[in-house]
This record gives structure tokens, sequence and C-alpha cells, in this order.
């Protein structure tokens, strides 16, 4: 069998995902264990494993699963506590106080809110809570969608306290990697570069995508359809971009990928209202959409801007933020070497007997992943280091702590913690069946089976990647955001992407000859395409059309959102081009 077939057979259980999701518009919680069995059946019919290994597998990736299901559980839980609580109201109320240009508005919440709101918690919830506030202030449905999912682009990929690049990129064989890029084993200095590699192709946007879409939005959405009318706020632009990217940048090149975002959207957010209401960089007029009566009819949902309640503040904005300000600091003291607690935090803890605070299993079924090159057989593992994970530690802390703080009842308590469940049931089942197939992915190299030339059959990522290599050359670098991109479009978070495909193009990457740095140039490339992905991911465009009431219009959002991720795609894949022939050449 040749690799060309191998390649075509391996990207099976990903066009049976996109057939059922996009095509058959299946959800993720059928699509995806449906995906997972097609890449059983294929590791065993084709790859030739054993029963043993992908028992062994599965369980591996279910621990992994596991790991993410807890930072998604400590976001969902430590955001619904903060709307039991009435900190969620009070900080929407706030917003609504900053400038009646709805240009500035767009800013303010589409872009700066959102942020935070995706740096703090991810997994869809910027769409789900700045589009209806935009919706409340008086934007068309349509307007408020689009905005809030374009804008939910950069801050991605350090969400929910950097899922997408913790958790996203655990499948690589990071040791390894870390030994040879930075001469050391520590994956937190390795996913620290990946992130900081991630920066420098996201940080062209965060100028660019606020003008253009201001443009978008005057174009389209406006009364006299200009592009000039959102033109002329690009100063604001430039100053949000200054505000978001300074503290964006400083965070991920000195603490790593956890809090980039929710610092960067929390400190950007305070500012850019601060210098807001000062008159700085101000756009002048007071821009705003023709009255309700002369909107399109496809711009409305069965919820108008008018319906929308008037929010009340339940407490101080200070009090409000307290529980995200909490987080913030938690994760800058703990992340940060010099505050002394990183190496207690990850994993150097002891408790009883010399045991480590970890989930996990050392040697999964005895089954071998790998045989070194001195002859020592590595066996297949997976474990959680829980006080390391952001999902404990400060999510479900602070969550806890809230309670006091804000003086919730037992029953708004019982509240948050319920719905949080309830919330999770549909991510347990899709995060498993995803997970637990990317192990699949990567553990068919365990094959012992040969081809004609003699040749050990390659893993399906590493077929995908000899066949992707051959047929694109040196242009790789340009093209690899489109594979997170449609990673992010197919399975709705850019993490699961990252999982899916950060081992094709490390892969790729090898086939084409590169370093290690250039190699994670182009891996940093899958995480920056995965972020851009979610403005049309179909997960989050659902998400968006039901908070907003236009379910059965998620058509009309993709085709507005293809174009902003089009031009996302270039100067992201013009950065990565440089890296590669440039800067790590």
């Amino acid at each position: 069998m040749s690799v060309g077939i191998l390649a075509l057979l391996a990207v099976v259980p990903i066009l049976v995902a996109l057939i059922l999701m996009v095509g058959l518009r299946w959800p993720s919680t059928r699509a995806m264990p449906l995906a997972f069995i097609t890449s059983v059946i294929l590791a065993m019919l084709v790859w030739k494993l054993s029963a043993l290994q992908v028992g062994a597998l599965f369980i591996q990736g279910t621990i992994n699963a596991i790991g993410v299901l807890i930072i998604v559980f400590g976001a969902i839980l430590i955001y619904y506590t903060l709307t039991y609580s009435g900190a969620m109201e009070t900080i929407q109320a706030g917003m609504t106080k900053v400038s009646p240009d709805r240009r500035v508005q767009a800013i303010v919440i589409g872009y700066m809110f959102g942020a935070f709101i995706e740096g703090a918690a991810g997994f869809g919830t910027p769409a789900a809570l700045a589009a209806p506030l935009l919706l409340g202030l008086g934007f068309p449905p349509l307007c408020a969608a689009v905005m809030c999912l374009v804008f939910n682009s950069f801050p991605v990929t350090f969400g929910a306290v950097g899922t997408p690049v913790i958790m996203g990129f655990a499948s690589l064989n990071t040791p390894d990697i870390a030994l040879k890029a930075l001469a050391t084993q520590d994956t937190t200095l390795l996913f620290k570069l990946i992130g900081q590699t991630v920066t420098l192709m996201h940080g062209p946007m965060a100028f660019i995508l606020p003008i253009f879409m201001l443009g978008f939005m005057t174009r389209f959405f406006g009364r006299n359809k200009s592009w000039k009318e959102g033109f002329a706020a690009w100063p604001y632009c430039i100053l949000a971009g200054v505000c978001f990217a300074v503290p964006y940048f400083l965070v991920a090149w000195l603490a790593g990928p956890e809090v980039p975002s929710l610092i960067g959207g929390a400190v950007g957010l305070g500012l850019l209202v601060w210098l807001t209401k000062m008159g700085v960089c101000v756009p002048k007029g007071n821009w705003q959409f023709a009255p309700q009566a002369e909107w399109q009819p496809s711009w409305t949902g069965s919820i108008k801007a008018s319906d929308v309640t008037e929010y009340k503040e339940h407490m101080s904005q200070l009090m409000a933020w307290m529980p995200y300000i909490l987080c913030g600091l938690i994760l800058v003291v703990t992340r940060v070497p010099y505050f002394g607690l990183k190496r207690l935090m990850n994993g150097a803890l002891t408790v009883g007997c010399g045991a480590k605070v970890t989930l996990g299993w050392p040697s999964i079924l005895g089954v071998v992943e790998k045989v070194k090159p001195d002859g020592t057989e590595q066996m297949l593992s997976a474990s959680i280091d829980l006080l390391w994970l952001p999902g404990t530690i400060p999510f479900i802390l602070v969550a806890l702590i809230t309670i006091a703080l804000h003086g919730m009842s037992g029953a708004k308590v019982a509240g948050a913690w319920k719905t949080t469940c309830n919330k999770m049931v549909a991510p347990t089942i899709a995060l498993i069946a995803a997970v637990s197939m990317v192990s699949i992915f990567k553990g068919s190299g365990m094959t012992t089976e040969v081809l004609a030339d003699g040749s050990t059959m390659p893993s399906m990522p590493l077929a995908m990647a000899t066949i992707c290599a051959a047929a694109t050359g040196q242009a790789w670098p340009a093209l690899a955001s489109y594979i997170g991109g449609l990673g992010a479009f197919i399975t709705g978070s850019n993490t699961v992407s990252d999982m899916l495909f950060a081992n094709f193009q490390w892969d790729v990457a090898q086939q084409l000859g590169y370093n290690v740095k250039q190699s994670i140039a182009v891996v940093a490339a899958q995480g920056a395409g995965g972020a851009m992905g979610n403005m049309i991911c179909i997960h989050n465009i659902v998400a968006a059309c039901a908070v907003l009431g236009m379910i059965g219009r998620e058509g009309d959002i993709l085709k507005q959102t293809i174009w902003p991720f089009l031009l996302y795609s270039i100067p992201v894949g013009i950065v990565a081009c440089i890296l590669c022939f440039g800067v790590y050449a």
C-alpha cells in the first residue's frame, strides 16, 4: 500500500466529522464519536494495531480529555457563578455607559470586552455574552453576531487561560522538541515559545482587523453604505490595538501562554474605557444605525433590540470584576518563576508518602509506545497535574471564594453549579471522542506493518504530512494556517483543532527538512489558524444565533465572516514565511 493511499485513508475520520457536522448539521456529540469509531476501524484494519493498543490509546485520550474538561468546567463555573451573583449583569451595565457612538461600542464591547471574556472562559463564551450586549445597545442582530465572531480571533490562542496552547499542543512529543529547541525538557518553556511565536502572527491583525471591521460595519449595516465612515475611526482602532497588544505581548513573552488574552483584555479594556471618557482618539461625530424600520429583514431575528431588558448594577464594578482580577493575579503569581510558586504548582508538590498531586496512568495496559535509540522502552502513559491545571487553581478556587465575596445564597450557588454541570454534558462527549481520536492518530505510529518498499508504515498524521509536503513544497508556511482554520471550522474549537493537526503540521515541517525553530513556526501557524477559524466555525455561529434569536440564519453569518477570515490568513502566512525563511533559517 502506497503512502498516498494511506494519506487518503487517514483523512477519512476528518471527512466523516466534516460531512456530518457541516453537511448534515449533526451535533458534535453524535458526529465526533462516529469519527472516532472510524479512526479505530482504520487503525485496526489498515495500521494493524491490536485491540489492546487501541484500548490503551482510548484510555490515554480519555485522561487527556479530562484535563481539558476540568479547565472547561472551571471556566464555565466561574462564568455562571458571576451570572447568578449578579456580577455579570453589573459588568454589562458598566459597558453600556462608555459612548453612544456605535463604532466605539463595537470596539469596546466586541473587541476588548470579548477578548477579556475569551481569555477568562473561552469556548464560545464571548459571542454568548458580548453579542447580546451589543443587541441591547441597538445593534442589528446580524451585525452583532458578525462583529463578535470576527473579533473573537486573536485572543483565542490564549483563550480559557491558554488551553489551545497548553492542551492543544500537548499531543506533540514536547519533551524531545523542548530539548532540541531550548536544551531543556521543560515543556512549559516550549509552550511559552509556541505562544510567543503565535503572537507575532496575530500582531498585525490586532490593528488591521478593528479598522477593517468598522468599515465593514458601516458599509453593510450603515445607512450610507460607506466604508469611509468606519475607516474614519482608524486612530481609535490603533489606540485600542495598543491598549490590548502591549500587555498581551508582554505577558506572552514574559510569563507564558496562560493569561495574555485575560490580562490584555482586562488591562486594555480598563485603559481604553478611561481614555475614551477622556476623549482620546474618539472619532468625530456620533455614528448611528438607521432606524429599525429601515433595517433589512435578513439583519433581524426573533429578538429585537428594543425587547432586551436594561442591565442593572447589583454591586460595585470593582466587586463585580474582582473574581477575574483574582484569577489573573493567581495565574501570574503561579506562572512567573520569579515568585517561586511555579515549581510547587507544576506537579512538584507532594502529599502523603511522596505521591504527586496528579491524575493519570504511567503504564497504560502495559503497552509500549516506542523503543528509544538506547533500546529502552517508553510506555504509553497519560497524567494530569491537578494543581497546575488552571481549571482547579484558579478557576474552581476563585469560584468558591466568590460565594463569600458576593454573599451568594445557597440557592444561587446551587443554580450556578447545576447550570455548569448541565453545560458540561455535550462538551464531555464531544471532547472525549475528539481527543481519543487524536490519540489513535498519533498512536497509529506504533504499527509494525511494513510497506512494499521495506519501510515502516507511517502514522496517520505522517502519511498526510508526506503527501502535503510533496504537493506544496516550500509554500507550506503560507498555507499552514488554513489547516488550523479548517480544524476549528469542523470541530468548533481551536484546542481540538490543535490536537488534531499539531502532529500533522510538525511532520510536514520535518518532511520539508526544516530545523526545530522553523518547525515550531509552522506549528504556531496552526495555532493562529485555529484562532482565526473561530469566526467561521459552525459551533460558534450556532451559539451566536441561539442567543440572538437567529436560528436558521447561520448561512447568512458565514457569508459575512468568511471574508475577514480570508483577510486574516494573509498576514499570518506572511509572518510564518518570514520566520521560516528568514529569522529561523
